[in-house]
């Protein structure tokens, strides 16, 4: 049995479980951050130096960072499966996008998302979130022009590429103080990605 350390309303998290959805596996969740604590406490830190989440234990492997436990989920329990395509190239180009959402669209989105979610009205900066949240837009226009032509980010069928982003654009078309341009090519993507059992059960509630 997998266990996965982290609370639910974590994005980091949620893309976990719903990679473990997509592959049907079994897994305990503890709830750790935030408001649930745990994760600076020794026994968490033993397991999780950096005292982030999510942390996930498969028996006695211990493996932190989301992106990286997602891939090992795929490359463990479903080495064929088309969630994280063998091939080289196309592999690749999957990882591609998971890598920039850590480098690049996730430090740009956490600025927007904890203004507009995690802050209260009164104590937000209008002006420094105008401005973030024009450099996320930015970002979405790359995925809006990826998408032209394509049902998916990479290859013929949903990957980790798509979890990982579509993770991310829930943020962006679940802010409603956002005033958002229009994406066609992002918008016709992710409304497809909502259609998904894994999205609806883990990712789709409401931001908190």
């Amino acid at each position: 049995m997998l266990t996965i350390w982290g609370r639910a309303n974590s994005v980091n998290v949620q893309k976990v479980l719903w990679c473990c959805e997509e592959l049907g596996l079994a897994y305990d969740r503890i709830d750790a951050g935030l408001q649930f604590g745990r994760n600076n406490e020794p026994d968490y830190l033993a397991m999780n130096p950096t005292g982030r989440i999510p942390t996930l234990v498969d028996g006695d492997f211990v493996l932190w960072e989301s992106n990286s436990i997602i891939r090992y989920l795929a490359m463990q329990y479903a080495p064929d499966s088309a969630l994280y395509p063998a091939g080289p190239k196309v592999r690749a180009s999957a990882d591609r996008w998971l890598d920039w959402s850590l480098s690049t669209l996730q430090p740009a989105e956490r600025p927007v998302f904890w203004g507009y979610i995690r802050t209260s009205a009164a104590d937000r900066d209008a002006a420094q979130l105008a401005a973030a949240a024009s450099e996320v837009e930015k970002l979405w226009r790359v995925v809006d022009a990826h998408l032209k032509g394509r049902d998916y980010l990479e290859g013929d069928t949903f990957t980790l590429a798509d979890l990982v982003i579509a993770a991310y654009a829930r943020r962006w078309f679940g802010i409603a103080e956002l005033v958002r341009p229009a994406l066609p090519e992002l918008e016709r993507w992710y409304v497809g990605i909502t259609q998904r059992a894994g999205f609806q059960r883990y990712v789709s509630h409401a931001l908190t």
